[in-house]
């Protein structure tokens, strides 16, 4: 749109560390608010709907201060946007809970090619041979890495396939949407956060109860949990800030493909302070996804490069019926409104 200010290359790559640095910070968080050795805080639902409320929240204030203003976007489409993003959630939860560690991270993994294929279907979206072979280089190296035993059932099949499909089309209804209405990142947010709070919130202890025998309301809340919950739902609000800013900015496919730079610092920062076991496969996994990562940042610049070009020149070539029209126009002009230099008397 004329007159609309780009971001820049600067605000585009803190967009990208935003959402890196929180995303790594909540996991680490949660691994000690969760883990058994921690506050053993097994309420992963829950938790999420705590994240939204007070994202929600936040969004109430910046509206309430004038910092950001509301743009109107049909409440049935938020709604539909807001069951969309709930089923992926309680998706993830139930095939972590059914499936081995190795098959979660496939399932994981297919969200690129996934995402790439909806795109297509929905947007009509094309990709270059060097991004796809990127994105194929990536899947490798975050495979190699990370996916160890791979045992499947049947419902957790089902349920990383609901999840797989629901994750994709979240990630591009969030771009899709920001286009539609031209509604910025923070704004969408700010509208679908109260709708998934609300809702996680009613069904989110339920859907722990189901997944670990284990009543919210029966925890014993200590200090020390309470304060990596409330560092846990202000990590989440930046988290959730930079994924509607990333995907708005880019596209789902590029926010999978680097997004798994957090698998890389997970790793890292779960061997160095949590004593995890870092082996030579996860170096060699670790050094591929990188190079891969690296890859597709040219493809695309390439890509856009290119895309640009084919703008400018057209945008500066004048078509046949132009020109038609350009002759016409100055045949019937009478000589005596055409002065030297173009300027009348």
């Amino acid at each position: 749109m004329e007159g609309e200010k780009k971001p820049s290359a600067l605000s585009d790559v803190g967009a990208w560390a935003m959402n890196v640095i929180s995303s790594v910070g909540i996991i680490m968080a949660n691994k000690q608010l969760m883990s058994l050795n921690g506050y053993a805080f097994t309420f992963a639902t829950t938790l999420t709907g705590f994240h939204f409320a007070v994202t929600a929240l936040v969004g109430l204030l910046s509206n309430a201060t004038g910092y950001s203003s509301s743009k109107d976007v049909p409440l049935w489409e938020l709604l539909w946007f807001s069951i969309v993003a709930n089923v992926s959630i309680t998706g993830m939860n139930l095939s972590l809970m059914l499936n081995s560690v190795g098959f979660y991270q496939i399932s994981k993994l297919s969200m690129i090619p996934v995402v790439c294929v909806m795109e297509w279907i929905l947007h009509n979206k094309h990709y270059s041979r060097e991004v796809k072979m990127s994105v194929l280089v990536v899947v490798i190296g975050v495979g190699v890495c990370t996916i160890t035993d791979v045992k499947v059932n049947a419902k957790g099949f089902l349920c990383a396939c609901i999840a797989v499909f629901s994750t994709s089309l979240q990630q591009i209804s969030i771009g899709s949407l920001q286009k539609k209405y031209s509604i910025g990142s923070f704004e969408l947010l700010s509208k679908t956060a109260p709708i998934q709070a609300l809702s996680l919130l009613l069904l989110g202890p339920f859907i722990d109860y189901y997944l670990g025998g284990k009543f919210i309301a029966n925890y014993r809340m200590s200090s020390g949990a309470t304060l990596f919950i409330l560092l846990s739902c202000s990590l989440a609000v930046f988290c959730n800030i930079s994924q509607y800013l990333c995907i708005g900015r880019f596209s789902a496919v590029s926010f999978q493909v680097l997004g798994h730079m957090k698998t890389v610092f997970v790793l890292t920062l779960g061997w160095l302070l949590f004593d995890s076991q870092l082996t030579f496969k996860n170096i060699v996994g670790m050094i591929i996804a990188v190079l891969g990562m690296i890859i597709y940042s040219w493809a695309m610049e390439v890509e856009k490069q290119s895309s640009t070009k084919i703008t400018h020149h057209t945008k500066h070539s004048l078509t046949e019926e132009e020109i038609r029209l350009l002759k016409e126009g100055v045949e019937n002009t009478p000589l005596k409104d055409i002065e030297l230099g173009g300027v009348k008397g």
